[in-house]
This record gives structure tokens, C-alpha cells and sequence, in this order.
């Protein structure tokens, strides 16, 4: 599942108790000349629109709060009650100033993907999760719709941040956030960070696998050759990255196109997946 998360440079998270369609953000209700856009300042600053709910079912007409973030940058979130409320969070993805704005905590957003009507794996294996990471961390805990990659369900994602751990159950997602919260990322269920392409990804994950513990922060990219197709099966790709005390490291990443396989629950047939081989780890000298 290495080198599997979805790329982004932001999010912005919508509260919407549902119910979800299979397009959660097409299928929310959201006017049209709201939506539109929204939709189009999500994509001019590469950010993702996610729909999400607290775990547990609150009241349909509870508040609703928009909430954007990124990697490096401030989260800001708003209230909406009617759709052209959206327009701050429009206004937020653009770097405008937001009025209205509410106060938002500087921990960690933990999300885990329960979005059942795009695939029964999402909604069976990560409600679950979502229950017990909500446990430990009530105010932080958001169900969202789909994420990627449902055939490695249960799916947690960590915001700002933007690193996506994999194949989850109760038990392990409360220890990888712990972790993950406390410094440490949890290589052995570690998907990706969005902030790479995926070849990349994989050399960073085998940094932390292969020195770890490492903190969210430690891995940096400093220089990516590739050789072939763009991320694509059959690509070579040479990323020199600097991992904490360790200095920097040389990694060979190989696409390597898997035998076609069900991926999905929903699936209607069998697809091929790119996975994404680490076949050199050299330290460099002088790093």
C-alpha cells in the first residue's frame, strides 16, 4: 500500500451529517452556483473537498462548521447553515480573509474514512475506528467520505499533516496516532503523505521504516529524477532525501504493475494496481 495516498496541498472539510451518495460532494445538496465555486477554488489552490460527520450520529440540525487546512499553513474554519455560507471557506482556499471565522484548536485533525455507499468496507471496517480513536480523542475525530484506496480499509488520515495510514483496527489506529501525535510515525501501517507523488512516497516511507522513529517532519525531499512514464508502471525513480540525524540518503524507487485483482468491495471487476518497489537504500557520504 506504500506510495497509496491521494496527492493535495489542502483540505476542506465540510460537516454534513448525510446520508452520502456514492459522489459525496456532487450528491450533498449543496446549491449549484454555491458548489461550482467552491469546487473551483478547491482546485486552483490543490486542495481536496471531504465531507464529514462526527462519529456517533449528532442531531441532523446541529451546527455545521466548515474547516480548512493545510501542510505549513493556518486552519481556519467558519459556520454554515445555508449554502451561500460556503463563500468564506471559497474565500479561505483563495488565502482571502474570512470573516465569521471560528476558533480552531491547533491539534491534529484525525479523520477515518466511513463512506459506505462508496464502498461497504469503508463504513463496516472504519466505524469501528472512528469509534475508538474517538475515545481517546473526542474533539479531533471526524468520519469522512472516501479518501482512496478503500482496499486498504480502514483508512486514518492525519491533517495538516497529510500522512495516510492503512489496514487499520481499533486497536492499531489508537496506537499509530498515539505515535504519530507523540513524534513517531508508525511506518509498519504508513500509506503515504499527500504532499509527494507516489514514487516518492515510497522512498520516504523506507526512511522511516529503515530509521525510525522518525517524527511527521523529519523525511525531506531535496532532489526527484525519474525515468520513465510519469509515476507509471515501468518508471525509475531516484530521490535524495535528508532523514533526521541520518543525513541524506539515496533511493531507487521501481513501478512495478500488480496482477489485476478485485480491489474494491464494490468493485464490478478485477483491475490491475502500480505498486511501488524500494530496490536501493544508500546513505550518502558527507550528508
Amino acid at each position: 500500500m506504500v506510495g497509496s495516498a491521494p496527492q493535495a496541498r489542502g483540505w476542506l472539510l465540510l460537516e454534513h451529517p448525510g446520508p452520502w451518495p456514492v459522489d459525496a460532494v456532487a450528491g450533498s445538496g449543496i446549491e449549484p452556483q454555491v458548489l461550482q465555486p467552491l469546487r473551483q477554488a478547491a482546485a486552483a489552490a490543490g486542495a481536496r473537498i471531504l465531507l464529514v460527520r462526527r462519529p456517533g450520529r449528532p442531531p441532523r440540525d446541529a451546527p455545521r462548521r466548515w474547516i480548512m487546512t493545510r501542510p505549513g499553513g493556518p486552519t481556519v474554519a467558519g459556520r454554515w447553515r445555508e449554502d451561500r455560507d460556503l463563500r468564506a471557506a471559497a474565500a479561505a482556499l483563495a488565502g482571502a480573509p474570512t470573516t465569521g471565522s471560528i476558533p480552531v484548536p491547533s491539534d491534529a485533525l484525525i479523520l477515518v474514512c466511513a463512506h459506505g455507499m462508496h464502498d461497504a468496507c469503508c463504513a463496516i471496517r472504519g466505524r469501528p475506528v472512528a469509534a475508538a480513536l474517538a475515545e481517546h480523542y473526542p474533539d479531533r475525530v471526524w468520519e469522512c467520505s472516501h479518501v482512496g484506496g478503500d482496499r486498504f480499509a480502514p483508512n486514518v488520515v492525519l491533517l495538516p499533516d497529510g500522512f495516510y495510514y492503512g489496514n487499520l483496527d481499533p486497536d492499531t489506529a489508537v496506537e499509530t496516532v498515539r505515535q504519530h501525535l507523540a513524534g513517531a510515525v508508525a511506518a509498519h501501517w504508513l500509506r503515504g503523505m499527500a504532499t509527494f507523488v507516489p514514487p516518492v512516497q515510497a522512498a520516504a516511507a523506507a526512511a522511516y521504516e529503515r530509521l525510525g522513529p522518525l517524527g511527521p517532519g523529519a523525511v525531506t525531499v531535496e532532489t526527484v529524477d525519474q525515468v520513465g512514464p510519469h509515476d507509471g508502471h515501468g518508471s525509475e525513480t531516484t530521490v535524495v532525501l535528508r532523514a533526521g540525524a541520518a543525513g541524506r540518503i539515496q533511493v531507487q524507487v521501481l513501478a512495478v504493475r500488480r496482477p489485476v485483482a478485485q480491489l474494491t468491495c464494490r468493485a464490478a471487476r478485477e483491475t490491475p494496481a502500480t505498486e511501488y518497489q524500494v530496490v536501493s537504500f544508500v546513505p550518502l557520504l558527507g550528508g
